[in-house]
């Protein structure tokens, strides 16, 4: 996979602007909105927005266990404000009829920040950056526990902000609405070497069936 397909979550929320960055890093980039588009992607983005309303829609939409199931067999992810509180095992303060995809191993609280008033802008020293993020917080999410799984990426104040797994990178805040690439760069990267490791696994077994 030389230039991967990365499909953006477009049911609602601050999908152009992923959109926007992935096309200025040359990368195919399209709105997400059915089963079918599903299929074309090699990667998804969530962007942010509202948790409970794109919770609605994906299940309107018949996309929500198509979704959880390429998540659960590997598809690599980004997800941002929202959509990390999509991706949650825990949603703490949920509505009753709310779901989560349950992908990754965190409990999360909505607009653990306070309301739009409360929205922010600050400097992140990411760990594998070499210079602060801008980091833009609006109604975020609060990560209140992390499974010792992922890695840690990055704290605001004592709070983790940004996690990581083989394949899933989780922001609280908006790189997007930021101009700095560096994060989408980053989890292009981690779809590159996914794709690199299917590949090596699907040799390794075409070698032992030869061998067999």
């Amino acid at each position: 996979m030389s230039v991967p397909r990365v499909g953006v979550l477009a049911l609602q929320g601050a999908f152009r602007e992923h959109i926007e960055t992935l096309h200025r890093l040359g990368v195919e980039a399209f709105p997400l909105r059915t089963e079918t588009d599903l299929q074309l992607a090699d990667a998804v983005v969530l962007p942010g927005g509202e948790s409970t309303t794109m919770d609605k829609l994906l299940r309107k939409f018949d996309l929500q266990r198509p979704l959880r199931r390429r998540l659960h067999d590997g598809m690599p992810a980004m997800a941002t404000c929202a959509g990390l509180i999509l991706l949650a095992r825990d949603v703490l303060d949920g509505l009753p009829d709310q779901e989560s995809l349950n992908i990754l191993p965190i409990s999360v609280r909505r607009n653990g920040y306070g309301r739009q008033p409360d929205s922010f802008q600050a400097n992140v020293a990411v760990s594998m950056l070499n210079a602060p993020f801008p980091g833009v917080f609006i109604r975020a999410p609060l990560i209140e526990s992390v499974d010792a799984s992922l890695e840690v990426l990055a704290e605001h104040e004592g709070r983790v902000v940004a996690v990581r797994s083989p394949r899933v990178l989780g922001l609280t805040f908006h790189p997007e609405l930021s101009r700095d690439d560096r994060l989408h760069q980053y989890f292009l990267d981690m779809v590159a070497s996914a794709g690199a490791g299917a590949r090596a696994e699907l040799h390794d077994q075409t070698r032992r069936a030869a061998g067999a």
